[in-house]
């Protein structure tokens, strides 16, 4: 969970962009996800609330999936530990099977030994099917090792959107790469990393995720990977649901997915709102439900 550089949450007048008449502006800033995170609060809610639990939010989900701290459970996973299966670990396993289904085998978490090893995918021990994702304990086979940052995100989007809600914000937009929207409309853009800012969206509720493998290379590869080695169709992918942590977990699969196994995925997922990509021409088409 090292890729998201910022936070920002307005709970404000959507797309006018103004705040609320009279409503003082609080800003907090702090650390998360091996990047700086900053929030500002504008609308009515128990701020004082929201910003006392916040840090404590981020850090159960670090404590969790983080794979640069040694202690959290994803770690302890991949260096062979049988860990217990929290409500968070079960969240992001039920999920990561759903996607790892719908979209045969594109959505694979156990993707990590390729970024530990370097190995090919034939070569690599690859495949969510080798794990038990019903017990309630785990441990990985000998050589597995898994990564959550592209669905992880999502899942934090949701978690502060939640929050928010608790706490008696009905407008806010949580950004952390990923959108998750309450109320709006929020406008937000769409880009691609070579043709640029391509459209606009307007979210109301739900929530917005985008990848483009090409965005961020590592050792030469783009940051998303097959697991079977299989290159990206398309330089950027674009999901509109209901949870972030769906449309996190689909924008990391769909660049690797053809228009037909796109368009299949919107009536075998309720809350599917839309399905964008751009081609490596910059051309930009969309498929909603």
């Amino acid at each position: 969970m090292k890729r998201r550089r910022f936070l920002h949450i307005a709970a404000a007048a959507a797309l006018s962009g103004l705040p609320e008449v009279g409503a003082a502006e609080v800003v907090w800033r702090g650390r998360g996800f091996g990047a700086d995170l900053s929030l500002t609060l504008t609308g009515p809610g128990d701020r004082a609330t929201v910003l006392a639990a916040l840090p404590r939010l981020i850090a159960a989900i670090e404590a969790e999936f983080s794979l640069y701290d040694p202690a959290s459970t994803l770690s302890r996973l991949n260096a062979g530990e049988r860990v217990s299966v929290s409500p968070a670990l079960r969240a992001l396993l039920d999920w990561s099977a759903v996607l790892h289904r719908v979209t045969a085998g594109a959505f694979d978490p156990t993707v990590q030994v390729l970024w530990q090893k370097g190995l090919g995918g034939r070569a690599a021990p690859i495949g969510l099917a080798r794990l038990d994702l019903t017990a309630r304990t785990l441990r990985l086979p000998a050589g597995m090792a898994l990564t959550f940052n592209g669905i992880a995100q999502g899942y934090a989007a949701d978690a502060v959107r939640g929050l928010l809600a608790t706490h008696g914000f009905a407008e806010a937009l949580v950004d952390m790469g990923e959108f998750a929207a309450l109320g709006g409309p929020y406008r937000l853009g769409l880009a691609d990393p070579l043709a640029g800012l391509l459209a606009e969206r307007q979210l109301t509720g739900g929530a917005m995720a985008t990848s483009s493998p090409f965005a961020t290379t590592l050792a030469g590869q783009p940051h998303n990977r097959h697991p079977r080695g299989l290159a990206p169709r398309w330089s950027t992918g674009s999901i509109e649901a209901d949870q972030a942590l769906m449309a996190d977990g689909l924008s990391t699969a769909a660049v690797f997915l053809s228009r037909a196994e796109l368009g299949a995925l919107l009536p075998r997922l309720p809350g599917l709102r839309r399905i964008t990509t751009v081609d490596f021409d910059g051309n930009l088409s969309s498929l909603t439900a």
